[in-house]
């Protein structure tokens, strides 16, 4: 046998078939040869590094928008890219976070919370959950009650039985509970959400009139405040002022309110140090501040605008300025009766309308006024002869009349009655000087009588007694014609003399500061 012929025989023809497909053998697997150059190419690289940023961010890769994430120009070697990509895992993170503080403030509270103002990337966020609701972004509020329905132009709806007029019940009970809204923020309505309510139109009225009287009400308690010193309270330019002298050490401390009155409240202080070596402030004193209010003391012009030593003032100022005209005037008072011994509270300073004045009394304690003490009948009738000889001091020395004497203006201490509250004290010369006169005469006249003091003269004869006038009438009423005939021919007096000693030049009046 030839062998070339048999090594060459397989290949002479085919072998049987089962041995070209045996499952037992060994795949025959083909694979894609690529040179070099294609292993480095760079295209190759950036498609592998894409199906890898793919399969690691496949949210960003879906959300992400602008040209840096197409597909088509993505360049994983520019750091702006990458920054980008950083960024934006990052921005989801933070908004997580931020759901999660949400859902640990908000719990199961009605009222809910929402940071949506605050997230990186919340139009795209598909983690948040469906059920969250953010009250800022629903077009339904529940806490605010739905608007009525409206009526047509026609006046009415429906037809046949079914009409409904505008002047339905619960149309308009309806309609009357939604413009409760218009009323005013301090004014209370209730909350109504979840009922229905209806009110009539009976009630509605009146609860709109009560609405209305309360916020004219709060006005004028505001301005009250502000503007005015009332009761026991100042308002904030009189409490600028004391709060002035105690900084500037005239005063200690103020220690609280004494006394409160138709015109004025006084309240006690300790003085403090002057300013100057010459004035001496007393250790306890008093500050009568006048009210600014009109209201409890409207005839105060009856007293001043008369007075030759205001009239050519008092033309020029408005109503809220004669009160302090009105301090200046006590002040001006006190300083004639201080020259002339009679026992008064010294005058210290004016400012404005506060007047500080040394207290009668001892340890915040104020001396009792003259109709609250008990005194015995050799008290009384003491007091009664010193009360006589101040009014004839007053009248002749002085050149005033108190025209507010009586028992709550005399105070008792220290064994003697001390004078108070002359800011409506005038001259004699003034047209109705001795009509108040006559009006202190008589009070100081029926206190002591009903007293027990047997010497006490009746009002005519004491009006005789401190004018030096001799009027003799027989009865009340032609004591009080004379007395009006006197008035009428000193006019002429006061119209004379009108500027004669408007300037105080020879009281020796302590200073007026006004700041």
């Amino acid at each position: 046998m030839d062998p070339v012929g048999i090594a060459a025989a397989p290949d002479a023809g085919p072998g049987p078939a089962w041995q070209s497909k045996c499952p037992w053998g060994a795949p025959n697997t083909t694979s894609i040869s690529c040179s070099l150059a294609d292993v480095m190419s760079e295209q190759l690289a950036k498609e592998l590094q894409l199906e890898e940023e793919n399969a690691a961010f496949p949210e960003v890769a879906a959300v992400a928008e602008g040209p840096f994430i197409t597909g088509e120009n993505i360049d994983t070697s520019s750091d702006l890219m990458l920054a980008q990509m950083l960024q934006m895992e990052f921005d989801r993170e933070y908004d997580a976070q931020l759901r999660r503080e949400e859902k640990k403030i908000n719990g199961d509270s009605k009222v809910s919370i929402s940071f949506e103002n605050y997230r990186k990337v919340h139009p795209y966020d598909s983690d948040s959950s469906e059920d969250e609701v953010d009250w800022q972004d629903t077009r339904h509020d529940p806490y605010r009650a739905d608007k009525p329905t409206t009526t047509p132009r026609k006046g009415f709806i429906g037809k046949g039985k079914d009409i409904t007029t505008k002047h339905d019940e619960v149309v308009c009970g309806r309609k009357n509970t939604a413009r409760m809204e218009n009323f005013a923020p301090e004014f209370q309505v209730g909350d109504g959400i979840g009922m229905d309510l209806k009110l009539s139109n009976q009630v509605f009225n009146a609860l709109k009139q009560h609405a209305y009287s309360e916020e004219r009400r709060s006005a004028r308690l505001h301005e009250k405040k502000e503007h005015s010193t009332a009761e026991k309270a100042v308002d904030p330019k009189t409490r600028l002022l004391l709060y002035k002298m105690v900084n500037a050490g005239m005063l200690e401390t103020i220690t609280g309110c004494i006394s409160t009155g138709k015109e004025s409240v006084v309240f006690h202080a300790y003085g403090g140090k002057s300013a100057t070596e010459d004035k001496v402030i007393p250790p306890e004193c008093a500050i009568k501040v006048f009210k600014t209010t009109l209201n409890e003391f409207k005839n105060r012009d009856k007293y001043i605008k008369d007075d030759y030593r205001f009239k050519d003032r008092f033309s020029k100022l408005n109503p809220r300025k004669i009160i302090r005209m009105w301090a200046e005037k006590e002040m001006h008072n006190l300083t004639r009766m201080q020259n002339a011994g009679i026992p008064c509270p010294q005058v210290v300073i004016l400012k404005k309308h506060v007047l500080v004045m040394s207290f009668i009394g001892q340890d915040q304690v104020p001396a009792p006024k003259l109709k609250d003490v008990t005194l015995s009948s050799e008290d009384m009738k003491k007091a009664y002869y010193q009360i006589l000889n101040m009014m004839q001091q007053l009248y002749k020395e002085c050149n005033l009349v108190h025209a507010d004497l009586s028992e709550y203006n005399m105070l008792w201490h220290d064994g003697k009655v001390w004078l108070i509250d002359v800011s409506q004290s005038v001259e004699p010369t003034h047209p109705h000087g001795l009509e108040f006169l006559f009006r202190d005469c008589k009070n100081v006249s029926q206190f002591f009588q009903k007293g027990g003091v047997a010497e006490a003269l009746n009002e005519r004869e004491l009006f005789n007694a401190v004018s030096g006038l001799n009027i003799t009438a027989d009865n009340e009423v032609d004591f009080q014609a004379e007395i009006e005939a006197l008035e009428k021919m000193n006019e002429d007096h006061v119209q004379n003399h009108g500027k004669k000693l408007s300037m105080f030049s020879s009281d020796g009046d302590p200073p007026i500061y006004d700041e």
